[in-house]
């Protein structure tokens, strides 16, 4: 089986024909120089993952023919995630490990302490993609324009809870609160460098479906604590458990 997986936004059917785009070509022909009759995995984020034999290979466009499914689509939890933006390289490794970690939607928020509030979209969606890609996730999570903490807040579902990292340490462990809210849509919260301002945290606290969360007596960078909160709620309620499958 091949190890060339790509996340491609056309239909994917049996003996349905694929034309790649120019990116996916250019990857295919003069990165990994892949010639005809070779095989590679693609998915679409609806309907599964397939096999699929390349019939024309050039060096601006590749074709191919999808012939088999290889996998059923299975959409990742409902879990989304909420940051602040920080430094370039710890936002690409939040982009990162929140894909793998089977993260459904992705919301940067701009609060009063975020460092860098130059949000590249076009970016997050490509590092999404290309993590999607490689964990064998069978969609990519939803990337959201940046947005004021305050403003996101105040259309909150209600059916959602939000789980905020609480620097404070008068949370309740991530594993109970989690566990509490078993089976509800979910979100997680984590601040910027320097954690959240007092009057934002108070009105984080007055959103009714808060839980403030602590994740141990150790403070975490904000990256840390994403992987950390994001990798509990997968290990309890998630889907790395049958349990959680059920769910």
């Amino acid at each position: 089986m091949s190890n060339i997986r790509l996340y491609i936004n056309q239909a994917l059917h049996i003996g349905e024909q694929i034309l790649f785009s120019e990116e996916d070509s250019h990857y295919l022909c003069n990165v990994m120089r892949l010639k005809d009759g070779e095989e590679i995995l693609c998915f679409n984020g609806k309907e599964g993952e397939f096999r699929i034999v390349l019939t024309q290979v050039n060096k601006k466009t590749c074709e191919g023919e999808v012939l088999s499914q290889t996998q059923p689509f299975r959409s990742s939890p409902d879990i989304w995630l909420l940051f602040a933006p920080v430094k370039k390289d710890k936002t690409d490794f939040i982009i990162e490990k929140a894909t793998e970690l089977g993260v459904n939607k992705i919301i940067p928020v701009i609060t009063q302490r975020t460092i860098s509030d130059k949000v590249k979209k076009e970016r997050f969606c490509a590092q999404a993609k290309e993590a999607a890609e490689q964990c064998r996730r069978l969609d990519v999570p939803q990337i959201e324009d940046a947005v004021s903490l305050e403003k996101y807040l105040t259309a909150w579902p209600k059916e959602r809870a939000l789980f905020f990292m609480d620097e404070s340490g008068e949370g309740i462990s991530a594993k109970e609160a989690f566990l509490a809210h078993q089976g509800k849509p979910a979100a997680v919260l984590v601040g910027p460098e320097g954690g959240f301002a007092k009057e934002e945290m108070e009105k984080i606290r007055q959103k009714e479906q808060a839980v403030s969360v602590t994740l141990g007596p150790r403070i975490l960078r904000a990256e840390t604590a994403v992987a950390a909160a994001l990798s509990v709620w997968q290990a309890t309620v998630g889907d790395w458990n049958e349990q959680g499958e059920k769910d």
